[in-house]
């Protein structure tokens, strides 16, 4: 991500599933907050996505088919993620690359908890003030840090992280945006601060002729069309396969407990599933600490 500016994927991504409020996988999935994070704008955006008819201009049709593909994919990670906090009870969680997460503002199972929203201080920034006017369900703390520069065990002392209780690390739409040593390192430093019964949750992607075409045609259209681009200046940088994701994390002792693609995990939800290749190349592993 480029270092001076706030994260235009969560900004996406946060569309995704305001346009998914609702509307899929109704009594799995619901995110009402997510609608009170976005500026008028992006909520402009997110209701001609709720529509039933397109919008006429071709500019807000594109933006309006790339909301509603994003938001497939959002609500099968979401569902799952969330389950994973529920079931693991712990009373920490730190969220590494938080950006417009709404977790710590509807998700009931985090009262009891300390949460660590964890991310970069360009974004963060705009996540606090956006989120100014909402009050979280627990305790909630901002931990400014760059995943590929800053040292994240510091960050979490200073900010309060009990590394003897167990936590619930969930790492959500980030993985492919550092580089595999990124990833590693970022990986050693959370095993440094679990304690038995820890969980990590990551929701990595795997490599994908489809999804990196897709990426890559919604650009040169939005390009052509003069739109504006919410990835630039936020490219792949490291995709990994089911098996590697498994060794790195028992590598530092996290066992994998569960790993299944998006689509897998739309279908036990009965949620839409209309771009199958990007779903397939999504994944979300569950991983515990003994």
């Amino acid at each position: 991500m480029e270092t001076a500016r706030a994260s235009r994927t969560a900004v996406l991504v946060c569309q995704g599933r305001a346009v998914a409020d609702g509307r899929m996988a109704v009594g799995r999935f619901a995110d009402p907050v997510a609608m009170r994070l976005l500026r008028d704008d992006e909520r402009r955006a997110v209701e001609q996505a709720r529509a039933s008819d397109d919008p006429r201009d071709v500019r807000e049709r594109l933006v309006v088919e790339m909301l509603r593909a994003c938001a497939e994919g959002m609500v099968p990670r979401t569902v799952a993620i969330d389950d994973a906090i529920r079931g693991a009870a712990n009373p920490q969680v730190v969220v590494l690359g938080a950006g417009l997460d709404s977790r710590p503002w509807r998700l009931a199972a985090l009262r009891d908890a300390v949460t660590f929203a964890v991310d970069h201080p360009a974004s963060q920034a705009e996540a606090r003030e956006r989120a100014a006017d909402l009050t979280p369900v627990g305790r909630l703390g901002f931990v400014p840090v760059d995943l590929s520069t800053d040292d994240l065990g510091a960050a979490l002392a200073r900010a309060g992280h009990d590394p003897g209780a167990p936590t619930t690390w969930v790492w959500e739409g980030v993985v492919p945006y550092l580089t595999a040593d990124d990833v590693r390192a970022t990986v050693a430093a959370v095993a440094e601060r679990s304690a038995p019964g820890g969980v990590l949750v990551v929701q990595y992607q795997t490599r994908s002729w489809t999804a990196t075409a897709g990426r890559v045609l919604s650009r040169v259209v939005l390009r052509l069309t003069r739109s504006p681009d919410p990835l630039t200046g936020e490219p792949w940088r490291s995709l990994w396969s089911p098996a590697g994701m498994a060794r790195l994390l028992a590598g530092h002792g996290f066992a994998v407990s569960t790993d299944d693609d998006l689509l897998t995990l739309a279908g036990r939800l009965g949620s839409p599933a209309t771009r199958r290749g990007s779903l397939t190349s999504g994944r979300v592993a569950v991983a515990t600490r003994p």
